[in-house]
């Protein structure tokens, strides 16, 4: 997986490339507590790239979750493939997290 990492005022953006599973996790599993151990409070996740999620995936992206509402913190999810979607919504994960259709929307939900 490639991760492209953008800052945009108050908001850390990371585009997702290629798979989120237990093959490439090592990387996104580091970069987000890092993120937040850092003082980030806004994190964007641009899934446009991303071509797959598994459950080990979707736990990294919990635990970072329940970390940043610990401090008052966020995390926005954009721009999913439908079967991504479809995957957050069979998990129940469409709960936890926001998300929108593109990165200008989720943009906009942190002001």
């Amino acid at each position: 997986m490639k991760i492209n990492e953008l800052k945009n005022d108050n908001v850390v953006i990371l585009e997702l490339e290629g798979r989120l599973d237990s093959s490439s996790l090592s990387d996104i599993e580091s970069r987000l507590p890092g993120l937040i151990a850092s003082g980030e409070q806004n994190i964007l996740l641009d899934f446009s790239r991303l071509d797959y999620i598994n459950s080990a995936g979707l736990r990294v992206l919990i635990l970072a979750g329940k970390q940043l509402r610990k401090t008052g913190g966020r995390i926005v999810l954009c721009s999913m493939q439908e079967y991504i979607k479809e995957v957050f919504d069979i998990s129940g994960f469409s709960n936890f997290f926001k998300i929108l259709g593109s990165q200008s929307e989720a943009l906009e939900a942190f002001r």
